[in-house]
C-alpha cells in the first residue's frame, strides 16, 4: 500500500496480551493514520477483539500462530520451541523478509532478544545489540543505553553504543550532531573503570561529525538532561533504570497521601489540580515507553509487559518514528565513517 507503514506486532506478548496491544494499536492508527497492521498470534482470540475497532481492522491482516512464548520462559527453551512457529519470531521475520519496517512486542525480553539477534543478525561491525530507552529529563528527552541487553561491555563496544544512541537521537529529535555522555562515577578523566576511561578517549580523538562527545556524565545528569545520549554498560543502565521508575511511583505515591491527609490538603488538591495534572502527565511512564534493539539488520521495539494500551501505542509511534527516519541506515553510514578514520589515523600513526 502506497504512502503506508506498516508494523508487525507479537499480538500474545506481554502481561496482559491481544486486549492491551490490539488497543494500542488502534490508539496509534489514530494518531498515525498511515500505519498498517499485520498481527501475528491466535487468530481466536484476536479476532473478536478486533470487532471492537473497526478502523484498526481495515488497516489490519492476522496471521495465526499456534505457539506463544511465556514471560517466564527461557531465551535457550524460546527459541528451541518458538523458532519459526511462535509469533514472536514470525513478527521479527516480517522484518527480516522487509515485509514490515518494524516489529513491537510486549512480551519475554530475553526471548525477543534472542530471537532478534539470531534471526537479524547484527550489524556489520557491531559486536553486541544494545537495548536504547528514552529518559525523560528537565529539558525534554535524552536516550539512554544499554538498559539491559548486555552486562558489561569493553571499550570498543561502548563507543559502538554510542554511535548507535547517536544516530537514535538523530532520527528521533531531528539533531544535527546530538551531544554524548559516558556515565562514570565522577566527571573526571581519571574516575571510573578502565574500558569507560579508554571509551572516553576513542570518543575524544575520532573528532565525529554526527556527534558531540561531552565527556563523563554522572547519575544525577540522567535527569537534568545533560546530554542527548547517555551510554553506559547493560547492568549499571538497567539498575538506573528500575530505580527511576520505582522512585517516580514513589514521589507518586507520596503526593496522593499527601493530598489526601486532611481536609485543607484536599481543598488544596483542587485550587492545584491543573498543576497537579501537568506533573502526573510528566510523571507518566508509559509516554516514554518502548526500549529498542540497536545494532541489528532490523528494528525491533520493546513495549514493557505490563504497560496498557496507551503505552504499547507509544511504542509503536516510537518505532514509526524511527522507520521513518531511517535509523538502520544511518548507524550503518556512521559505522561506515567512523571505521575509515580510525583505518586512517592508524596510517598516519
Amino acid at each position: 500500500m502506497t504512502g503506508t507503514l506498516k508494523v508487525s506486532l507479537d499480538a500474545m506478548g506481554g502481561d496482559h496480551g491481544a486486549e492491551v496491544v490490539l488497543g494500542g494499536a488502534a490508539l496509534a492508527l489514530q494518531r498515525k493514520p498511515d500505519l498498517r497492521f499485520v498481527l501475528f498470534g491466535d487468530e481466536a482470540v484476536i479476532e473478536p477483539l478486533l470487532e471492537r475497532h473497526p478502523a484498526l481492522r481495515a488497516a489490519s491482516q492476522i496471521r495465526h500462530c499456534e505457539v506463544s512464548i511465556a514471560m517466564d520462559e527461557k531465551p535457550s527453551q524460546a527459541l528451541r520451541h518458538g523458532r519459526g512457529k511462535s509469533g514472536m519470531w514470525q513478527a521479527i521475520e516480517a522484518v527480516k523478509a522487509g515485509e514490515t519496517a518494524f516489529c513491537v512486542s510486549a512480551g519475554n525480553t530475553g526471548a525477543l532478544m534472542a530471537m532478534a539477534r539470531f534471526c537479524l543478525r547484527t550489524i556489520e561491525g557491531i559486536e553486541r545489540p544494545a537495548m536504547a530507552a528514552l529518559w525523560p529529563t528537565l529539558k525534554g528527552e535524552s536516550v539512554v543505553l544499554d538498559v539491559g541487553a548486555n552486562v558489561g561491555a569493553d571499550a570498543a563496544q561502548l563507543v559502538d553504543f554510542a554511535l548507535m544512541g547517536a544516530a537514535m537521537a538523530r532520527a528521533l529529535y531531528d539533531l544535527d550532531r546530538p551531544t554524548v555522555g559516558l556515565l562514570n562515577v565522577g566527571v573526571e578523566e581519571v574516575k571510573g573503570q578502565e574500558q569507560v576511561r579508554e571509551a572516553g578517549q576513542i570518543l575524544r580523538d575520532a573528532g565525529l561529525e554526527n556527534l558531540a562527545y561531552h565527556g563523563f556524565v554522572e547519575g544525577d545528569d540522567l535527569g537534568r538532561g545533560t546530554v542527548d545520549v547517555v551510554v553506559t554498560e547493560g547492568f549499571a543502565g538497567n539498575i538506573a533504570l528500575k530505580t527511576a521508575e520505582g522512585t517516580a511511583r514513589q514521589i507518586a505515591q507520596y503526593l496522593r497521601a499527601a493530598m489526601s491527609r486532611t481536609l485543607m490538603a484536599r481543598i488544596g488538591y483542587l485550587f492545584a489540580r491543573s498543576a497537579f495534572d501537568h506533573l502526573r502527565e510528566k510523571m507518566d511512564p508509559r509516554k516514554v515507553n518502548g526500549a529498542v534493539f540497536l545494532g541489528l539488520n532490523g528494528l525491533v521495539v520493546k513495549s514493557h509487559g505490563g504497560t496498557d494500551a496507551e503505552g504499547f501505542a507509544a511504542a509503536i509511534e516510537m518505532g514509526y518514528d524511527m522507520a521513518s527516519n531511517s535509523i538502520i541506515e544511518k548507524i550503518k553510514s556512521d559505522l561506515t565513517f567512523f571505521g575509515g578514520r580510525r583505518v586512517a589515523r592508524t596510517e598516519n600513526q
